[in-house]
């Protein structure tokens, strides 16, 4: 059929922008949800399906990370910590050329997209030779992240990471950091060949992030702000920055500067809704509140910041206030859009002692509460709304109705099965813009992919 011709997803189920709705015809042209009929019948050529809801977009990803999943699950000789887990990671980056950055990437989206992500945010800061040269082409790093995200049909919004210092002052890099770093002549270079290399991929966005407030100084913040705002129109690109992930991190801060780091971000920083605030773990409650009424994202990853011990977001005040959220995977170490939000969701139940703390009124459903909100936070974040409403690329998701987790649910129930009990395990089908992607829970080309990681993972391992 040619991609001109309109063609439909007939499902029985389908959670659309203003609710559930049965017996729904959704059609497509060119990836596109061009129009959506309801309470109708199924027509010969439709494609049918029991259930159908968009997928999300995941806001955060460190895709190389995948290859060290599990790699840092042993006790050192003294307090493991974010810190300790840090110097693992350089260790594993240390011999990665761009063909092994591609095979791993490719595994990690290719897992993304069967857990119902079907866009990442990749915040990219693996640039440079292992010598920490730059390649010829300075965005050769960039270019094998875009393949992977061709390979396996993910929509791609690249972030190049801006990194020039190893802490808070402008202090001079460490030698684990060489392959990450730029002056902002060199950066622009590569914020130029990055847009090049995403120019053959449907719907990418092209962002950038300044990597934290201790690796930049005050004045190349500003001048990464101007960068940002360059471009196709005003407001182009989205801005990610990760802040107050740990307690050291403010505890450095406030050494440095007397403020804590979404404080001095705030005092400094034109934060608005092209923002996306990663981690934002250690706020006050005038921070949470401060940063829900900028527009920012809060961009939020349960399943790393559990893992690194970084602690838990204070939700309820920033929710209090109207605060947006997304979810991204980060490190890597487990892929599960479902996960991350049963994580979160669980976390504020463990600090606040109560329970559908992420609910409302008017979703009492906290599967439901959850999924829409990264869905629309997650959209605000990496330049590209989700959701099935007309007009939107058809990035979406079948549950299989037969899972045992997903037994004699009506509609208003059936998330709540999906994030609390059946996970990733309940996802049968995922569109990315109108192309399937992943049939029966399996991504199309996950043999290749595989093996390709494994070959990879062997060599930079053993």
């Amino acid at each position: 059929m040619s991609d001109l011709s309109p063609r439909a997803i007939f499902a029985d189920l389908a959670l659309l922008e203003d609710g559930w709705a049965a017996d729904v015809r959704i059609i497509l042209r060119q990836g596109r949800i061009s129009g959506i009929e309801r309470d109708t019948a199924v027509r010969a050529g439709d494609e049918r399906h029991g259930c159908v809801i968009p997928a999300l977009g995941n806001l955060h990803s460190h895709a190389f990370q995948r290859g060290m999943a599990g790699l840092a699950e042993r006790r050192g000789h003294s307090d493991d910590s974010f810190w300790t887990w840090r110097e693992v990671m350089y260790r594993f980056l240390d011999r990665m050329t761009p063909d092994d950055l591609h095979a791993v990437a490719a595994m990690a989206y290719l897992e993304m997209l069967e857990s119902g992500f079907a866009r990442v945010g990749e915040f990219h800061y693996l640039h440079h030779a292992p010598d920490g040269r730059a390649y010829a082409d300075p965005a050769e790093m960039s270019v094998a992240i875009a393949r992977a995200a061709a390979e396996t049909g993910i929509g791609l919004t690249l972030l190049p990471v801006f990194y020039a210092h190893s802490g808070f002052g402008a202090l001079p890099p460490s030698e684990g950091q060489r392959r990450f770093l730029h002056d902002l002549d060199g950066f622009a270079r590569l914020l130029e060949g990055a847009g090049g290399a995403l120019a053959g991929l449907d719907e990418a966005v092209l962002g950038l992030a300044p990597h934290s407030l201790r690796a930049v100084s005050p004045e190349q913040l500003a001048a990464l702000e101007s960068m940002a705002g360059a471009g196709a129109g005003a407001g182009a690109g989205p801005i990610h920055i990760h802040i107050a992930e740990q307690v050291r991190e403010v505890e450095d801060c406030l050494a440095w500067s007397g403020r804590r780091p979404v404080e001095w971000l705030l005092d400094h920083a034109a934060v608005d809704r092209r923002w996306c605030l990663v981690h934002a773990t250690h706020m006050t409650q005038g921070e949470a509140r401060a940063v829900a009424r900028s527009g920012a994202v809060a961009g939020l990853c349960p399943i790393t910041e559990a893992n690194l011990g970084d602690g838990l977001f204070p939700a309820g005040e920033f929710l209090a206030e109207g605060g947006v959220y997304g979810i991204g995977s980060d490190s890597n170490v487990l892929i599960d859009a479902a996960e991350e939000l049963r994580l979160l969701e669980y976390g504020q139940r463990l600090t606040r002692r109560g329970r559908n703390l992420l609910a409302d009124a008017a979703t009492p459903s906290t599967g439901e509460a959850v999924w829409r909100r990264a869905l629309d936070g997650g959209g605000q974040a990496l330049g590209a709304k989700g959701g099935l409403s007309i007009g939107l690329a058809f990035d979406a998701l079948s549950l299989d109705l037969g899972h045992p987790s997903l037994a004699a649910r009506g509609a208003d129930r059936l998330l709540d099965g999906l994030v609390f009990a059946a996970g990733r395990s309940a996802v049968d089908c995922v569109w990315r813009f109108g192309a399937q992607v992943v049939s029966g829970g399996r991504h199309h080309a996950r043999d290749g992919v595989v093996r390709r990681y494994t070959e990879t993972l062997n060599r930079l391992i053993g």
